[in-house]
């Protein structure tokens, strides 16, 4: 697969140089941390498996060429194994690869859909494909493109080598969009071969494989084909996780992931993260863990803060969302800079903030939409309510089943929360918006959740946007037709309904 430059192979200037400095700053880390030999292994990983190849003397001259720094990075849930990134963004002459290459229409799974598909079905599955831009090998034409230097065996005292990448790598731009695009090509060479259960899985499931299925028997059977499906493209599916111990038990040891976090002797539970969203497997249901950390109470501090909790789902978005970034809206209103500490009418606020945050540990959300007691249901609804005050608007939405007994179950779904605009706005102009975040929200659920015959409702306590939704004869200024506009594209005005405060 080629390199996607913007428009023709480009001629960029030899950044040797900038090249050598980088690893100049590289041979300090090596000799101030003896842990950052692990280097050494990835190195010599990606060189015995083919990725990367030694330039020989007759081609080091070839133009055009570019020389990709590097670095090692230690991600904060796995203390110990470092991952060595190529820095596509450096530049040099005002110029980087990555200014050059296209990034393509992103391919990439909608996270939320992703995570919706997880939530569907009892059995739980997780996995991701190993080392998967490393799978992708570029035409031989542009491998020059990703130069890199680095030391034989890491010995420092003799000159770098010359290498290049042969295979697309973690940090251009276009590796996602490649990667992606190649593994979709493979999923329609299985038609016919394979059952539409394991091609879809390979669509829409990845780069962390999340499915869930109704019994142990689909699940076995969707591993079991999407493996030898895999295999066939080179792909080698690993770190397997489920709810279930008889799926576990068919998949072999060596294939399955290794959950850290258990610790057999203080009977913690097994936690795993998918798509970064904390999944407790001993109860099936996703918990929240804030780690806040040290950081200057400063509007920098705050921003990092705030925007270190992980919560794509919105399950805690009054808490972060509404007050911290409340916090962080305010401090910006009153022209705080980045650096200038949390102003004293501010950081009462603030402590709370962090005082409360470890709160979040008692929250917990079954994965699962339905309870394992409840059966099969035989209606869906989906109800959306949506809101909004002065300080914040936003919706939620819950999944309401009944099954043949008549029982009902109630699930929440997401939920969306933002801060209100700086510039003075009317309530009913925030509590349209919330109707549209609504109905944003439903296009995607509706979409993603893939139930027939679903019913959905739309719930408001300001009877003011029920009327402007009914409506048919007044015209209303721009913004507010645009929002109606929105919102019945999307819903009929029969769905709306009123519901108090």
């Amino acid at each position: 697969m080629p390199l996607p430059f913007k428009r023709e192979k480009p001629k960029l200037p030899n950044n040797q140089i900038c090249a050598i400095h980088h690893l100049k700053g590289l041979e300090k880390r090596f000799k101030k941390d003896q842990q950052y030999y692990d280097y050494v292994k990835f190195m010599d990983d990606i060189i015995s498996r083919g990725d990367a190849e030694k330039v020989s003397e007759e081609e080091i001259d070839n133009s055009p060429v570019w020389y990709i720094p590097h670095h090692g990075v230690y991600h904060p849930q796995k203390p110990g194994k470092i991952r060595v990134v190529f820095d596509c963004s450096a530049k040099f002459q005002d110029t980087s690869l990555n200014d050059h290459l296209l990034k393509g229409p992103d391919l990439t799974n909608a996270l939320l859909g992703v995570l919706c598909h997880f939530r569907k079905g009892p059995i739980a599955i997780m996995c991701d494909i190993k080392r998967m831009f490393h799978q992708f090998h570029v035409k031989k034409e542009d491998q020059d493109y990703l130069r890199f230097l680095c030391w034989e065996n890491v010995n420092l005292e003799i000159t770098p080598s010359v290498y290049r990448m042969g295979v697309h790598l973690f940090g251009a731009a276009s590796s996602p969009g490649c990667s992606n695009f190649g593994l979709k090509h493979l999923a329609t060479q299985g038609h016919g071969q394979y059952s539409e259960d394991t091609i879809r899985f390979i669509q829409r499931n990845f780069y962390d494989g999340l499915i869930s299925v109704q019994t142990e028997t689909e699940a076995i059977q969707l591993i079991k084909e999407s493996r030898e499906f895999c295999f066939t493209g080179r792909l080698r599916l690993q770190k397997f996780v489920s709810n279930s111990e008889r799926v576990m038990a068919t998949i072999p040891e060596k294939e399955r992931a290794t959950v850290k976090d258990l610790d057999m002797a203080l009977s913690l539970p097994q936690m795993e993260r998918a798509l970064g969203v904390e999944w407790c497997i001993t109860s099936d249901s996703f918990k929240f863990r804030v780690q806040v950390k040290p950081n200057p109470v400063t509007r920098r501090g705050v921003l990092s803060t705030v925007a270190s909790v992980y919560d794509p789902l919105g399950f805690m978005a009054p808490f972060v969302f509404l007050l911290g970034k409340q916090i962080l809206q305010q401090m910006c209103k009153e022209k705080v800079s980045w650096d200038e500490e949390v102003p004293e009418n501010l950081r009462p606020r603030w402590e709370s903030w962090i005082r409360n945050s470890p709160n979040l540990a008692e929250m917990e959300i079954k994965r699962d939409f339905l309870p394992s007691n409840f059966g099969g249901a035989i209606m869906y609804e989906l109800h959306h309510f949506a809101d909004a005050s002065v300080t914040g608007y936003g919706e939620c939405s819950y999944l309401r089943a009944i099954n043949k007994s008549n029982k009902v179950h109630c699930c929440l779904v997401m939920g969306k929360a933002r801060v209100s605009p700086t510039k003075v706005t009317t309530i009913p102009m925030l509590e349209l918006t919330a109707a549209v975040v609504a109905v944003q929200t439903s296009d995607m659920l509706r979409n993603e959740l893939e139930i027939q015959d679903l019913k959905e409702f739309f719930w408001t306590d300001f009877t003011f946007v029920l009327g402007y939704i009914n409506n048919d004869a007044r015209r209303f200024h721009v913004f507010i037709a645009n929002r109606i506009q929105r919102i019945r594209s999307s819903s009929k005005p029969e769905q709306w309904d009123y519901v108090a405060s």
